[in-house]
């Protein structure tokens, strides 16, 4: 099984946060993002999103099959503390960053920072000694 992190990138500024678009330069590195993936996902992958509209846009730009889900929302604060996943975190000087809890995935208690518009791309998969999850491929829309 596979897991493909993919955050979406700049949005507008201002406004109701789950409102902002991407910016033209997002839209363009989406779509650079979502050509590499076009060419290494399964046909029948799953695309789940969250409902806000720049993470809608960042989804569009590789399929128009997709689900939005609530719980993956900027909102949402189960990720971090309850489930160890995606989850919005401040800065002390108080920019916002996507993090994921480490710990599921490492045994280790560690914030992995992502990059606006990469993904993380993991692999679990299964052997005699059990569960293993490799870390598959980290890609920034400016490495493309």
């Amino acid at each position: 099984m596979d897991l493909i992190l993919w955050r979406d990138a700049d949005a507008e500024r201002g406004g109701c946060d789950e409102e902002r678009r991407l910016t033209v330069k997002a839209k363009k590195q989406a779509e650079r993002v979502a050509a590499w993936l076009r060419e290494r996902l399964p046909r029948d992958a799953t695309v789940l999103t969250s409902a806000a509209r720049r993470a809608v846009e960042t989804a569009e730009a590789l399929t128009d099959r997709f689900q939005t889900l609530s719980l993956l929302g900027t909102g949402s604060s189960g990720g971090h503390s309850g489930g160890g996943g995606l989850a919005r975190r401040r800065w002390r000087d108080g920019r916002d960053r996507a993090s994921a809890d480490a710990r599921p995935r490492s045994g280790a208690e560690a914030d992995w920072k992502f990059k606006k518009g990469a993904i993380w791309w993991f692999k679990r998969s299964e052997d005699e000694e059990g569960a293993n999850v490799a870390l598959r491929a980290v890609i920034s829309p400016d490495s493309l």
